[in-house]
């Protein structure tokens, strides 16, 4: 974290905190919701996202975004994520993050005409710092499919490190798939930076 020694400095703190380099974190609008709908429920994206291909009505996954992007626990946040040029290309979230053990768990989601340019790295970085510096959390973890390699590679390089694997917890394609368990800590991520 930057050394908050006077307004200026507190000024570019606050400035920069919800900025990575490609990537803006911003609070989620109404505006924002029909997209992260569709891009959710996307068949491909569900076997990303979910142990099952099973579609929920766009009504429940609406009010599900609503819901991380509300950002009124102490021990979460939730933001829509927009590129250089302002476009919706994915959202982020926080949850759980609560005293005493301040371990909060990640996910996040980029729209698939965003996917594969370095956006989740970088929204990710930016989560975890906002997480670390700003919510004061000792822990950031995640879950993901042993076969969604591209973000494994995301989440290593932005800090999280392999923890453990579930086995066989999900079914897709006809058998069972591992589900890894990863984690950073604020240390770790503050030596990385």
């Amino acid at each position: 974290m930057d050394d908050l020694r006077d307004t200026s400095s507190a000024l570019a703190y606050g400035a920069d905190l919800l900025r990575g380099e490609c990537v803006r974190l911003r609070a989620t609008t109404d505006a924002d919701l029909d997209a992260l709908v569709d891009w959710w429920r996307r068949d491909d994206a569900a076997v990303l996202q979910q142990g099952g291909v099973q579609h929920r009505p766009v009504a429940s996954v609406r009010e599900m975004f609503q819901a991380w992007s509300r950002n009124d626990s102490p021990g979460g946040a939730g933001y829509s994520i927009d590129d250089e040029e302002g476009r919706l290309i994915g959202h982020a979230t926080l949850w759980g993050g609560n005293l005493p053990a301040r371990v909060a768990t990640f996910a996040i989601m980029i729209g698939p005409d965003a996917v594969g340019r370095g956006y989740g790295t970088d929204a990710t970085r930016t989560m975890l710092r906002y997480g670390f510096d700003e919510l004061g959390l000792h822990k950031v973890e995640l879950r993901v499919w042993a076969f969604n390699t591209r973000a494994l590679r995301a989440y290593e390089k932005a800090g999280f490190v392999r923890e453990g694997v579930r086995r066989a917890v999900a079914f897709h394609g006809g058998r069972f798939h591992d589900e890894v368990l990863m984690g950073v800590l604020a240390e770790e991520f503050a030596a990385n930076r």
